[in-house]
């Protein structure tokens, strides 16, 4: 699981901020690199083909079993993107760089949908579920430093070309992990009258498409809606502010070096205690308590970055708030993954958890295409880094309706019409 993690994690940022750090250095313009960030827009709507990986089998590599299989073609063709990139690189014209990093974020997405669907069908209870998704967080989160840090002192010294073909190379993590898994087994109850009917017939069809919503509503009524809204607003404050980190601290000043070394040492032990702080809190006080904890702590450290645009590049400023961001961006991270996990049902776990993952970068993943020109409206006003701390404060506030609603969820304690 946590190879696994690392694998659904690289490619992430490498189709977003740290490409649009690589797009500052050529000298793109924010609203340009705000815009080329809607290729994430992919993650969005992969529920769509997510019930083709919860009924066919791969090409080519489905004897390794349904999930192993796809798996391994997803990973391949994020490796090739990831290469392709690499070797065009920007004298291609943003065009062509957009259309490989849509290749990249979509099949990233599809290595998410399976990746997910087997950790929560691999999982025996929901203490091993709790387990496992922090372990996935760990490795999420350990790739995310490697391609939001590492990345960026070998793009330093060896430049981005040779740093994105390393990054490509790194996805046999994924491969080898894929190799080593066991496929889940399948379960053993269908769930619809055409759970076992091949996908093109109507009724396979119908139930692999309409199955898994219909179920979902079932078991939690109407406040279905509620959870998918909470679910949607949970992470637009990180969503809206991610294009714009790696250009902020480009024009502040920074080296490439200086944010690597504080986010591969500070970065990296705060993500930790935020992932182990996250599951902790998780087990022991409950899903909804610490949705509720994760929404202020991602509000606070995000607005909290208006500090180094209104006090410059001290690095110790920018080394706590690294510190504080880390760990409540990880902390919120384990509780919404936790309670999405929860919430899923056996036989349609690929694309309920599609469904739910989907639904938290419905808001954001849209909004954050306007982040570049909300900084340059502010800034034209004020000054570029005047501009940016706005902004930052303004990301910070969108949390309130995820806040509240999620003491909405918690003053209603919905229960499962029937147990899992």
């Amino acid at each position: 699981m946590l190879l696994l993690g690392f694998s659904s994690g690289l490619p992430f940022l490498l189709t977003g901020n740290t490409l649009g750090y690589w797009l500052r250095d050529e000298g793109t313009s924010l609203g340009a690199i705000g815009f080329l960030s809607w290729v994430g827009l992919a993650y969005s709507i992969k529920f769509l083909w997510a019930p083709i990986i919860d009924r066919v089998d791969a090409p080519i590599a489905g004897r390794l079993g349904r999930r192993r299989g796809w798996m391994v073609v997803s990973q391949l063709l994020v490796a090739a993107g990831l290469m392709a990139i690499s070797v065009c690189q920007l004298r291609a014209g943003l065009p062509v760089i957009g259309a490989l990093a849509l290749v990249v974020a979509f099949s990233s997405s599809t290595q998410d949908i399976v990746v997910d669907a087997w950790r929560i069908e691999a999982a025996n209870d929901s203490d091993e579920l709790g387990l496992l998704s922090a372990a996935y967080q760990l490795g999420y989160r350990g790739a995310l430093l490697v391609t939001d840090a590492l990345i960026l002192i070998s793009a330093s010294h060896w430049g981005w070309s040779i740093s994105y073909s390393l990054m490509a190379a790194l996805m046999v993590v994924g491969l080898a992990a894929s190799l080593m898994a066991v496929e889940p087994a399948r379960a053993s109850v269908a769930l619809g009258a055409g759970a076992q009917a091949p996908i093109w017939t109507l009724r396979g069809f119908i139930d692999a498409v309409v199955g898994p919503f219909s179920e979902f509503f079932r078991v939690y009524g109407w406040t279905a809606l509620l959870m998918l809204a909470m679910i949607s607003f949970y992470r637009l404050p990180e969503f809206m502010m991610g294009p714009m980190a790696n250009p902020f601290y480009h024009d502040l000043g920074l080296t490439k070096d200086a944010v690597g070394a504080v986010r591969a040492s500070i970065g990296l032990a705060a993500s930790l205690a935020g992932i182990a702080a996250g599951g902790f809190f998780a087990l022991r006080f409950g899903y909804l308590r610490a949705l509720i904890v994760g929404a202020v702590l991602q509000s606070l450290v995000i607005a909290a970055f208006a500090l180094l645009a209104f006090y410059g590049p001290d690095l110790r400023l920018f080394g706590a708030v690294m510190a504080a961001d880390n760990f409540g961006i990880a902390f919120a991270g384990v509780a919404l993954v936790t309670y999405m996990s929860s919430l899923t049902s056996l036989g349609y776990t690929a694309t309920q958890y599609a469904l739910l993952s989907s639904a938290y970068t419905y808001v954001g993943k849209f909004s954050k295409g306007f982040s570049g020109v909300i900084v340059d409206h502010l800034a034209a006003r004020t000054t570029l880094l005047e501009g940016y701390g706005l902004f930052f404060i303004g990301a910070g506030l969108l949390g309130l309706p995820a806040f509240a609603l999620c003491l909405l969820l918690a003053s209603r304690s919905p229960a499962p019409a029937s147990p899992r």
